[in-house]
């Protein structure tokens, strides 16, 4: 937040100035609230029937694409919320997915007890990309160093690498994606890097702050697959989930019945190094409160109310200080940082992403290309 600048929240969601960017009509409604009305009014069908003929003909679509192939469609399975409910959804409608998951180190037993409930009760095969250890620690390490924001860029990075890897390889044609318009609506440009898949970003981070190992494991994309990604992919992504009702409260209560599913205690906590991110580096070192996002979100798709969401807001993130050392304990352990090291990190500036190279200006040149084209 800007040192000028006088506090205020959005007098409909709880999206506040801690959003540097935020900006508030004469009836104190933020910017978010009107993006994310426009997103919901794209997807909204004049009545179900419609809705759900154009979710058939989708469904439809991708068995002829997948006509005589082993899998049809791909889909992410992180053990979240999002992801099972879609494992579910899949399953229902007839297509026949490969589940992709990520191994990154970090992964909750509960979410290793949650994805493998679903695999075996849905009956999915599940492809697992394990990355190593020490090279992942390592890239971990090299961008707490480097002071950029998004340190969930990596897991972010490797899921899509390893995605479009493998839809080339079984040649499959669609992506169907875990994200909803419903409950993800909002997030500020400023909260995190895109586009997720800039290697060279995270390769310069890691020239200039990481070990020097070299990096067998963990994927990545050559300038040109960037590019192909990008621009020319033979692929589609599809956010299934906003062609059927998604209200979160109720889905969840529904894989706990039908799947044994075990809930988490907040969004992406299947993970938990997303987890300490969220609920410490990002509030603490970037006054950055992830909450306030997806709680708007639920606002508008109207699933919370404000006064709910304010509730929520006020409850702390860590149930008491001494969870809270035990989790920056853990994670300095885990990162074999000490805890100085750890101080230092959370004590100093924060430094753009842009700072260091990326794929960026490729793609607006190419973008500016294309359009003279």
């Amino acid at each position: 937040m800007t040192k000028d600048r006088e506090y205020q929240m959005c007098s409909r969601c709880v999206m506040d100035t801690t959003d540097q960017d935020i900006v508030f009509d004469d009836k104190g409604v933020c910017n978010h609230c009107k993006s994310a009305e426009a997103k919901l009014e794209k997807i909204t069908f004049e009545n179900i029937e419609k809705r759900d003929l154009e979710l058939n003909n989708i469904v439809e679509n991708i068995k002829q694409k997948g006509k005589g192939k082993k899998y049809d469609c791909i889909i992410g399975l992180s053990g979240g919320v999002d992801s099972s409910f879609l494992a579910y959804k899949v399953k229902k409608l007839g297509l026949r997915p490969l589940a992709v998951h990520l191994d990154n180190g970090w992964n909750s037993e509960l979410a290793v007890k949650n994805i493998e409930t679903i695999v075996t009760k849905l009956d999915i095969d599940l492809f697992t990309h394990v990355i190593d250890w020490e090279e992942f620690r390592d890239l971990q390490v090299a961008f707490i160093k480097s002071g950029v924001v998004d340190l969930e860029m990596l897991s972010d990075n490797a899921i899509v690498v390893s995605v479009y890897r493998i839809m080339k390889k079984y040649n499959i044609k669609t992506f169907l994606i875990g994200t909803n318009i419903a409950t993800e609506s909002i997030m500020p440009r400023k909260w995190f890097y895109v586009p997720k898949y800039d290697s060279l970003n995270i390769k310069s981070i890691y020239k200039k702050f990481g070990s020097g190992k070299k990096l067998k494991t963990f994927p990545m994309l050559s300038l040109l697959e960037y590019i192909q990604f990008h621009y020319f992919k033979s692929h589609s992504s599809v956010a299934l989930l906003d062609y059927m009702d998604y209200n979160k409260p109720e889905v969840l209560i529904f894989l706990q019945e039908e799947l044994d599913y075990k809930p988490y205690p907040g969004k992406h906590y299947e993970s938990k190094i997303t987890r300490f991110y969220q609920a410490y580096i990002l509030p603490v070192k970037y006054n950055i409160d992830k909450r306030k996002a997806h709680l708007s979100s639920l606002i508008v798709s109207k699933q919370i109310s404000r006064e709910k969401a304010i509730d929520e807001l006020k409850k702390p993130l860590f149930k008491s200080d001494l969870e809270k050392e035990n989790e920056i304990d853990f994670f300095c352990k885990k990162m074999t940082i000490n805890r100085n090291e750890f101080d230092e990190f959370m004590s100093s500036e924060r430094i753009e992403h842009h700072s260091y190279k990326s794929y960026y200006k490729y793609h607006i040149n190419l973008r500016k290309f294309l359009k003279g084209q």
